[in-house]
């Protein structure tokens, strides 16, 4: 068993193998890795042969781990699948974080939009099928409103989007017209995404508001704010669409105007709460406890979560009132990091 990813953009080329091999006693976890046709640097995850349901786990958990980081499958790969959800090809576009919203609100050179507090969706039609997928590029379950939605548009087509709910809210284009839209910039794209949905308006899917002009930018960042809302979006208009996302910077970026963060399930504690953790470097670091409402189920150890917070407190990488949102099974263990988190200030 073998899989071959591929990870490409402006600044590198580079291909990730793995394989399971048999072994004399079991089975060994394999890997390569480098630059796109030069020798690739090999090594192993087993030191000694297990058994193939511990190989079958690190090795997924492996291709978990890459796809996160924006790997894609390849032509010369095997299907992959986990569990019965299928590895597509496709992966999102995400965001960084920037801390400096005003110099974007009075650059004309970035749209505005409103952040929805949902999952990342791409949604894809291909004849009479309508196929729903995650930020990690897994096929997922879609309501049947959205997926009904999705049929009445017209052609194959590939749209990209949080699902708050029964609502998709579109806000991108990547294929339309048996064409590929990705290499073309935003504001060409966002032009024939309007043109599709005004083919056959549906409540289940939904237009984001797109807003350009620093006068009218600020004018909304102010009242979302003042709304509570979760945040916003800048999306340079100039710019293509690339999958993954960048190490620093970018062409999209997100402000938040709360907290919130992916973390693990550390622990199942008393009275309906659990203990939670994130990684740093290759340890598990403790961030306390979050209630779990009495409307929902536990989660079990292992399980991403999202969490609501003021801030964390950098001594001891704890959350400051959090508040459990629900469970991320489109977020990969991996992550959940440190660095995501947003710290308090502190004292001169």
């Amino acid at each position: 068993m073998h899989t071959t990813l591929y990870y490409r953009d402006e600044r590198s080329d580079k291909v990730y193998r793995t394989s399971i091999e048999d072994r004399p006693g079991g089975h060994v976890v394999t890997f390569a890795y480098g630059r796109r046709g030069s020798t690739l640097a090999t090594g192993t995850k087993t030191n000694e042969p297990v058994g193939f349901e511990t190989a079958q786990k690190i090795y997924d958990k492996l291709i978990r781990e890459k796809l996160a980081k924006g790997y894609s499958l390849g032509a010369d790969s095997v299907a992959y699948t986990l569990g019965s959800r299928k590895v597509t090809s496709l992966r999102p576009q995400l965001l960084n974080p920037t801390e400096d919203p005003e110099s974007l609100l009075a650059d004309d050179r970035f749209y505005l939009q409103p952040k929805h507090d949902g999952k990342r969706l791409l949604l894809q039609k291909q004849g009479l099928q309508i196929t729903g997928i995650n930020r990690r590029g897994i096929e997922c379950g879609i309501p049947e409103s959205i997926r009904s939605a999705g049929a009445s548009l017209p052609g194959n087509y590939v749209m990209d989007g949080e699902a708050v709910g029964d609502t998709f809210h579109v806000f991108d284009l990547l294929e339309a017209d048996f064409r590929d839209w990705k290499r073309e910039p935003y504001e060409k794209r966002l032009a024939r995404l309007l043109t599709l949905l005004a083919q056959s308006p549906q409540s289940a899917i939904q237009w984001v508001a797109t807003i350009r002009g620093a006068e009218s930018k600020q004018k909304v960042f102010n009242q979302l704010r003042e709304d509570h809302a979760e945040g916003i979006v800048f999306k340079r208009i100039s710019a293509p669409y690339s999958p993954g996302r960048p190490a620093s910077g970018g062409d999209q970026l997100k402000y938040k105007f709360v907290s919130t963060a992916s973390v693990i399930v550390n622990g199942v504690n008393t009275k309906r709460s659990v203990a939670i953790a994130v990684w740093e470097n290759d340890k598990l670091v403790p961030c306390g406890n979050v209630t779990i409402p009495a409307d929902q189920p536990i989660p079990e150890p292992g399980a991403v979560v999202e969490v609501r917070y003021l801030y964390a407190i950098r001594l001891s990488c704890s959350l400051f009132q959090p508040v459990y949102l629900g469970v991320r099974d489109d977020i990969a263990s991996a992550e959940c990091t440190r660095d995501q988190l947003k710290f308090r200030k502190e004292e001169p």
